[in-house]
């Protein structure tokens, strides 16, 4: 017997409940629409930082308060949070630990030049959990990106980076590029890109063995910069095998490999690299290493350590490597109570359960409505896509996005107390997170589908 035919979106109906869910989020939130009216008149954008206009709304929340798993807004509306300031708050809001540590070191200093004794602790511990042998501290993923950029090219002698269609890697110049039907160009909205990354950026599909391998042979390209899994568009997961080619094609070719476990960091303590034991040459992370306060990191095996330090460039004043505010006593103090007493292997046991447990829910929900789209976990994060199956490259997921249905949805769940990633349909557990916060969002997930589709007679 064939299976049941899945329901078809009505897209006028869609487009009714946009109108109606919109409005209802306008009469919610007075004192948010009030403050997005006086902060368009001083902020370009209305907002302090151009991406917090990506809410579904109409206009952005305003923060009041969070902690653990909950954030309230201005206007006295706690939510269940699974953005967790799109992974920024992986750890959960004002962790107890981190916030000590803050309170403490804000008083004995907050940037000296000088390095600490948490400063020596974080680099074992990170050692210890991502396997790579020295490390350096900025204050974003992206400066960590971007530094190691510059030093794969000096090791190597090369120009060329290598990325993937659809990958995040913060706003790194030769990472903002995209193929267009099969073309790479500058991705559509690139401001002011100083070069054409086309000139500095080799770009391929995820999980495309012939296309890495030819991409790698010319011997021009100084690094790949990967992430384990795309997270960014969607998650797409890498195939069997995959990451075995990737660092056997890397090594045949004298290509340095870098991972970037910013995001996914939520499949455990020491990330995918751990989880899945992958051997990349350098490391980055950032965001919730240090519990919501800004930090980047980057580690490197032992002997490129040695032969960027014996190299003749300038890594200790002007030679584009370093900041002021790096590694800076404050974030070190908030990494180090962090790592040690907030995401822990047992906070990680208690988060992936629930991730599986939300995804358990999202899917069958989509099974009994026959909904023809898909969810797909990694680790502590789950996302779903507006596609028959799970994509297998950033092009394929690039072409499931449905921003009508995007908006639908998270501004359905704000409404009803829900907040997932406002930039794509994430949900990510924190230490805090609990069981009824996962089926509160099933629940609220379920009324959208089901009011989604109720004039089909399914």
């Amino acid at each position: 017997m064939s299976a049941p035919a899945h329901v078809e979106i009505d897209r006028a109906r869609l487009g009714r409940l946009l109108v109606r869910e919109r409005a209802r989020f306008a009469e919610q939130h007075p004192r948010s629409r009030e403050l997005y009216a006086e902060t368009s008149q001083t902020l370009l954008g209305g907002v302090p930082m151009s991406w917090m206009t990506m809410w579904a709304g109409g206009f952005p929340l305003f923060m009041a308060e969070a902690r653990g798993a909950a954030i309230t807004d201005v206007d006295g509306h706690t939510f269940v949070d699974f953005c967790l300031g799109d992974t920024g708050a992986m750890a959960g809001h004002a962790p107890e630990a981190t916030a000590r540590a803050v309170e403490r070191q804000i008083r004995r200093g907050t940037t000296g030049m000088m390095p600490t004794e948490d400063a020596a602790w974080v680099g074992r511990e990170l050692v210890r959990r991502f396997g790579l042998d020295a490390w350096q501290f900025a204050l974003t993923a992206t400066d960590a990106n971007r530094w190691v950029l510059r030093i794969a090219r000096t090791l190597t002698g090369r120009s060329k980076v290598l990325v993937f269609n659809g990958c995040y890697h913060g706003t790194v110049d030769e990472s903002v590029i995209w193929l267009d039907d099969g073309v790479p160009r500058s991705r559509p909205g690139n401001v002011g890109p100083a070069v054409d990354p086309v000139g500095t950026t080799k770009v391929i599909e995820f999980n495309d063995v012939e296309a890495l391998r030819a991409a790698l042979e010319p011997g021009d390209v100084a690094a790949v910069l990967a992430e384990p899994a795309l997270t960014n568009i969607g998650i797409v997961l890498p195939e069997p095998g995959y990451h075995e080619q990737l660092r056997r094609i890397t090594n045949e070719t004298g290509t340095l490999l870098i991972i970037d476990e910013t995001h996914t960091m939520s499949t455990g303590p020491g990330g995918y690299t751990a989880e899945h034991g992958l051997d990349p040459d350098i490391l980055t992370v950032g965001k919730s290493l240090a519990g919501g306060v800004p930090i980047g990191a980057y580690g490197m095996r032992r002997d490129l350590a040695d032969r960027i330090l014996a190299a003749d460039v300038d890594l200790e004043d002007v030679g584009g490597v370093g900041g002021t505010l790096a590694g800076n006593p404050l974030s070190l103090a908030a990494a180090r109570a962090t790592l040690e007493e907030v995401l822990t292997e047992q906070a990680f046991a208690r988060m992936v359960p629930l991730a599986e447990r939300f995804t358990a829910g999202v899917q069958e929900v989509l099974d009994s409505r026959r909904v023809p789209w898909n969810i797909v976990q990694l680790g502590a994060r789950a996302e779903y896509r507006f596609c028959p199956r799970p994509p297998r490259t950033g092009g394929e997921s690039a072409a499931a996005h449905d921003g009508e249905l995007d908006a639908y949805m998270h501004v359905y769940l704000m409404n009803r107390g829900v907040l997932i990633t406002p930039f794509h349909n994430m949900a990510l557990m924190c230490p805090d997170t609990v069981e009824a916060d996962v089926d509160r969002h099933t629940e609220v997930f379920a009324e959208a589908v089901d009011d989604l589709i109720v004039a089909t007679g399914a």
